[in-house]
């Protein structure tokens, strides 16, 4: 256990208020671990819950769930982690006992908690505690920035699974951020015959591009959805909707027409409308995709681990604890690409 009596955590306080304070180190429940920071990402739900525009997250709020550790303590009933091991959170805190836990969906869960996003605990501190059945040992061999991208890798794994087989399929992504770029990951790891990523900015789709699309959009294109099919030699099979807001999920279904199915990766901020008549008469699916399950997780463990994955590519900039403003900040000026706050021990 450790002997720190104190810990630093960060804070959203409010709307656009973020804030590094300091409070005495949490005693350890029924199954919990006590975790030191090594470095935690910052989000997509972090740029919009930050400044009060997330749908379901509101400040304040204790951020910090793509988050890397090392267990340096431990409740007397724990024991699939012990001091030393290090460890990644599976954020979604389900009950286990509601209808889609009942029918392995916990990432659906009716009563879900979710770790750094509301939840009385997050990882962007010195040490957190965290319930031990939802950390994932990392391998031994994984950097920092490896385990890092984890949890975000899991959610496009997710998505690619509930899109369905896409072997030799035509796919789109909306979208080159971080979740962007790791749909092309998973897409590819999935067996896509060709795929086209969009973006605004011309160093991410250049990313794209050495990461493996095999063409790059401007998105601020004219005809956007027609410029893609035309890429791609015909409609759409797939759209991954890395962004989600009115305008792209309607150039999505204009690209999976006809029969195609759009997958709602993103956060969206508010409400959207779409064109039902030509969903309907289209037979376009949308699907939404939420978070992750466990088999995501050793998913994403697998796909980080091969030879071809470089997590060099996805960390642009980090920002020591005492800066966690500064990485916030970063976030939503949005050139970067993956965000990692970092411990800072000599600061303590």
């Amino acid at each position: 256990m450790t002997t720190q009596q104190t810990r630093r955590r960060v804070i959203v306080s409010s709307p656009d208020v973020v804030e590094l304070t300091t409070e005495g180190v949490p005693q350890l429940g029924p199954g919990e671990a006590l975790i030191e920071m090594s470095v935690s990402g910052v989000c997509g739900s972090d740029k919009a819950g930050v400044h009060g525009e997330h749908a379901f997250l509101k400040p304040p709020y204790y951020p910090g769930h793509e988050v890397v550790g090392v267990v340096v303590g431990v409740a007397d009933d724990v024991g699939n982690v012990g001091p030393g091991d290090r460890v990644t959170i599976e954020p979604t805190l389900p009950c286990g006992h509601c209808k889609p836990c009942r029918n392995n969906a916990e990432n659906l869960c009716e009563n879900l908690e979710f770790f750094g996003c509301g939840y009385r605990e997050g990882g962007m501190a010195d040490v957190f505690s965290a319930p031990a059945a939802r950390l994932h040992k990392v391998p031994e061999g994984f950097s920092d920035y490896q385990a890092a991208l984890i949890e975000p890798l899991a959610t496009p794994v997710h998505a690619v699974r509930l899109a369905g087989n896409l072997g030799g399929r035509k796919v789109a992504i909306l979208g080159s951020g971080t979740i962007g770029l790791l749909a092309l990951t998973a897409a590819r790891r999935a067996g896509a015959d060709k795929i086209v990523s969009t973006d605004t900015l011309a160093s991410k789709r250049e990313l794209a591009l050495a990461l493996g699309a095999d063409a790059v959009i401007d998105a601020a294109a004219d005809d956007l959805a027609g410029v893609v099919r035309g890429e791609l030699g015909e409609s759409a099979d797939v759209v991954f909707d890395c962004v989600a807001n009115e305008a792209t999920v309607g150039q999505a279904i204009k690209m999976a027409v006809k029969g195609g199915t759009v997958v709602v990766l993103g956060g969206p901020r508010k409400f959207a409308s779409v064109d039902l008549p030509v969903i309907q008469e289209y037979q376009v699916r949308i699907q939404g995709a939420a978070t992750y399950r466990w088999e995501d997780f050793d998913d994403a463990i697998g796909i980080i681990g091969s030879d071809t994955f470089d997590a060099n590519r996805f960390i642009t900039t980090t920002f020591p604890l005492p800066r966690a403003a500064e990485a916030f900040a970063a976030i939503s000026a949005g050139g970067e690409v993956k965000i990692l706050v970092v411990a800072d021990p000599t600061g303590r």
